[in-house]
């Protein structure tokens, strides 16, 4: 699927050249907006906008070959579930606050939580990557002082180049990084600890690396967690991942170690559900329901019905019947692993896909699974409820506080209108009794 054909009505927002940098300044300092912020920070052409375009947006890799320089902030609204919610900005290269054409300070993007997350180019080794760390230190030092509670992660990037054939190249130049870094922090006397990645687009570390970045914004995280070792617990699952459909984001995972193939097949098998949900996924128009059966699943050994049809769905063009889709609370696919394994996909909302690894032994108790699944779903339905709630409370305070202090300066104006129109009025008053004398005296002469 290319990246023209992929849906756009996610709520991921639009980028915007009117009005720049009067909708952008009034989006960073919207007192109502409680999103933690993802800030995508480094030098130039070390692959920011590629990242933000291939995760966020399904560019394909090839593509961003032709993407233009960024040269101003970007900022983008990322919504897509009750836990995949923050604002996502992208600084040109080496940007600088103190830059008088700088418009946007400092205190107003670091205020709020969220992640600092800089990127540096691996292949740009020219000078053992003084630049770029030099400016990492240039920023951290500024984030930190005006939020110490920000997290501080860094993408080596590009390490998929003929240089970085092999693993050990990879840790070699990872170590080297991670060492110059924190040497330059201890230095420095900054307390913080920056997370290293390494990550390419053209494979799946780039989504595995974003993954921690977006689940260290998540408060929920540790619940979540809870929840995935229970059921994995209780159906002897090996691992589970709570993904966000359309970005390949796992949200939360078991507290099992992750193993990179084992994301990949489970990231994998989205994409297969996803392509499969496209072709046989749609009831036909005549109501005959081809490619599927009577539940909406697709029919077949293997594999059952498409859990990726909420984020690939066709979308009907105009004059056309609409089209109903075979994706619903009873969605699910189950693939057969050569090796005596199963990978078992779950809708949990229109937004949200569980994916399991199991032992093929372990999914003969079906029903025990389908029952603890309904049990897990219900849990998250819960969540998100009191989540939603407790956001609107706090969205009803700030409505109030807003409310509050709007009629605090109303009256404020009024007094001082009052006051102003004391003072003219006085001021009249002492010029009438200034100029009564002149008068009196006028008549006085004329009347001798």
């Amino acid at each position: 699927m290319s990246y023209e054909e992929y849906p756009q009505d996610h709520s991921y927002g639009s980028y915007s050249n009117a009005n720049y940098a009067e909708d952008l300044s009034s989006s960073l300092s919207a007192a109502d907006d409680n999103r933690p912020r993802i800030l995508l920070m480094g030098t130039r052409r070390s692959g920011k906008s590629s990242i933000q375009k291939v995760v966020f947006h399904k560019m394909s890799p090839h593509e961003t070959l032709f993407l233009e320089s960024t040269n101003d902030i970007r900022l983008r609204d990322i919504n897509t579930s009750a836990l995949v919610q923050f604002q996502l900005l992208d600084f040109p290269g080496s940007f600088d606050f103190a830059d008088r054409k700088s418009r946007v300070s400092a205190e107003r993007v670091f205020k709020k939580p969220g992640a600092l997350v800089f990127v540096i180019d691996a292949q740009d080794d020219e000078n053992q990557f003084s630049e770029a760390i030099d400016y990492f230190l240039q920023m951290a030092k500024i984030a930190y002082k005006i939020n110490p509670k920000i997290a501080f992660d860094v993408l080596i990037h590009k390490v998929d180049g003929d240089a970085y054939l092999s693993d050990d190249h990879k840790a070699e130049c990872q170590n080297e990084i991670k060492k110059s870094i924190s040497e330059e922090l201890l230095d420095c006397g900054l307390p913080i600890r920056p997370s290293f990645h390494l990550t390419s687009i053209y494979d799946h570390t780039i989504f595995e690396a974003f993954s921690k970045i977006v689940q260290s914004l998540i408060p929920q995280l540790p619940l979540l967690e809870k929840l995935l070792d229970g059921l994995i617990g209780s159906c002897g699952m090996e691992k589970s991942f709570l993904f966000d459909v359309v970005s390949k984001i796992y949200v939360a995972t078991d507290s099992n170690p992750v193993d990179m193939q084992t994301y990949e097949l489970c990231s994998d098998m989205i994409d297969v559900v996803i392509d499969v949900s496209c072709i046989y996924g749609l009831k036909g128009r005549d109501g005959d329901g081809s490619g599927v059966d009577g539940d909406g699943n697709g029919a077949g050994d293997g594999s059952a019905g498409g859990s990726g049809g909420a984020a690939s769905s066709a979308i009907p063009k105009d004059g056309d019947a609409p089209e109903v889709m075979a994706y619903d609370a009873d969605s699910a696919s189950v693939i057969k692993l050569s090796n005596n394994y199963i990978l078992y996909l779950r809708e949990v909302n229109k937004h949200l896909a569980l994916v399991c690894l199991m032992r093929a032994e372990c999914w003969q108790a079906s029903g025990l699974i389908e029952y603890n699944f309904s049990c897990y779903k219900e849990a998250i339905a819960r969540l998100f409820e009191a989540k939603n709630k407790m956001n609107a409370a706090r969205s009803a305070a700030i409505a109030g506080a807003n409310a509050a202090e709007a009629a605090k300066n109303k009256q404020h104006q009024l007094m001082q209108q009052q006051q102003q129109q004391q003072l003219a009025a006085g001021a009249a008053a002492s010029a009438s009794a200034a100029a009564s004398p002149g008068v009196q005296h006028h008549h006085q002469q004329h009347g001798k």
